[in-house]
């Protein structure tokens, strides 16, 4: 236990002679004018350094407006999906699959490869909006996983050369600098 008169001045929780910061609530332990906190022991292995974490450098001005650009993809391809959803729940747009897929040449088990189109469909449309809501919210917030989810929709994006003005803007120098990508 600790020794007397050696609580948390936060929570009120007992300190061990040993202790820095409080167990309970990591308040710092109050140290009277006297003493030094040099004469404290150093946290024990394992404990997370003290160290300041530097701070988070702001977003250009010019580039405030890049994770809104995902983030409209990423509610292009909800939208996507839940027109999707609405043609494959009416019996009418069941069937109107079902002549197109008869119409393109495929014979055999017409609703086996329906079942097996609308899985692929799901998991793309659902795939797609989940990378571009990613690369929204790591360029939100300036993380390098951003801006590499960023670079992998616009790359999938040139394919049909839309993504590649976007793709340019995220390549340049001070686009990669701002995310910390060297």
């Amino acid at each position: 236990m600790g020794t007397p008169g050696a609580f948390c001045i936060s929570c009120g929780a007992a300190l061990q002679p040993d202790h820095r910061f409080c167990p309970k609530c990591g308040a710092e332990r109050w140290t009277p004018a006297g003493e030094s906190p040099a004469a404290r022991p150093p946290p024990g292995p394992g404990t997370q350094p003290f160290e300041r974490t530097p701070p988070v450098p702001a977003a250009s001005p010019r580039l405030r407006w890049l994770p809104f650009v995902f983030a409209a993809g990423s509610i292009f391809w909800l939208i996507q999906l839940v027109q999707f959803a609405a043609v494959l729940s009416a019996p009418a747009g069941r069937d109107q699959l079902r002549q197109a897929l008869t119409q393109a040449g495929l014979s055999g088990d017409v609703t086996t490869l329906l079942v097996a189109e609308s899985v692929i469909v799901v998991l793309f449309m659902g795939t797609a909006a989940a990378l571009h809501a990613a690369a929204y919210f790591g360029l939100r917030a300036l993380r390098p996983w951003g801006w590499i989810t960023a670079v992998i929709v616009a790359a999938a994006w040139s394919l049909i050369l839309v993504g590649i003005p976007v793709l340019l803007v995220l390549l340049r120098r001070t686009t990669r600098r701002a995310y910390g990508i060297s």
